[in-house]
């Protein structure tokens, strides 16, 4: 056997060592491999996370559109006051539209007097002023709310008050009799639909969490 073939089996059998061992190392591979992605850099996650926190707010947007005035109003209460939230507020509106309404129909506003301003509860006691002069009394049964929705809202920064005007639409039964005990108004059996646009007011931050009625239509 020749030097030159001596030296052609020594360098296929370095060749077949070598592949070996690159095979211990990296492993076999078979098939179609999707590239690996590329790491996103702390930078560009952060960037996009601004972007979202930055973007409307929900609690606004589903109930104002985004934009307007109303929607600038109640972005202003919650920097006064950072717990505020409108969907909350609506809650709460709901309910106090049908506490302060009944007291109204019934003629016993002494319960919901914190949450009148002055002139509405002038108002109101005139109204019922009037019916016990006739001698009348009013028997009503809330039957339920279809409708509750932002209308408005505006806000003063110099006072720091916030106003919201809210949209109701209610169904209930009111009846009005007289000193006999006979019907003069309203129908037992008949549903009343009523629609109702109120004003919500209070100042933004104060320790006082109680909103007033300061304005009412229809």
């Amino acid at each position: 056997m020749t030097s030159a073939v001596i030296q052609l089996l020594v360098l296929a059998a370095i060749a077949i060592f070598l592949i070996l061992r690159l095979r211990n190392v990296l492993g076999s591979r078979e098939g179609f491999e999707k590239p690996v992605a590329p790491t996103r850099l702390p930078e560009e996650r952060k960037g996009r996370f601004e972007v979202i926190e930055g973007g409307p707010d929900r609690d606004i947007t589903d109930h104002v559109p985004d934009g307007s005035d109303a929607a600038r109003a109640l972005a202003a209460m919650k920097q006064a006051e950072p717990s505020f939230s409108v969907s909350e507020f609506l809650t709460g509106a709901r309910g106090a539209y049908e506490m302060i309404l009944m007291a109204f129909e019934k003629g016993d506003l002494s319960r919901v007097r914190p949450f009148l301003s002055p002139d509405v509860h002038d108002a109101f006691s005139e109204v019922v002023a009037a019916r016990a002069a006739r001698g009348l009394t009013v028997s009503a049964e809330f039957l339920g709310i279809r409708e509750v929705s932002l209308q408005d809202a505006e806000f003063d920064r110099a006072t720091g008050e916030g106003e919201v005007t809210v949209r109701f639409a209610s169904e209930l039964t009111s009846v009005a009799r007289n000193a006999a005990g006979e019907v003069v108004e309203g129908d037992p059996k008949e549903v009343r639909r009523q629609r109702d646009v109120w004003t919500f007011a209070r100042k933004m931050g104060s320790n006082d969490p109680n909103w007033q009625l300061v304005a009412t239509g229809g």
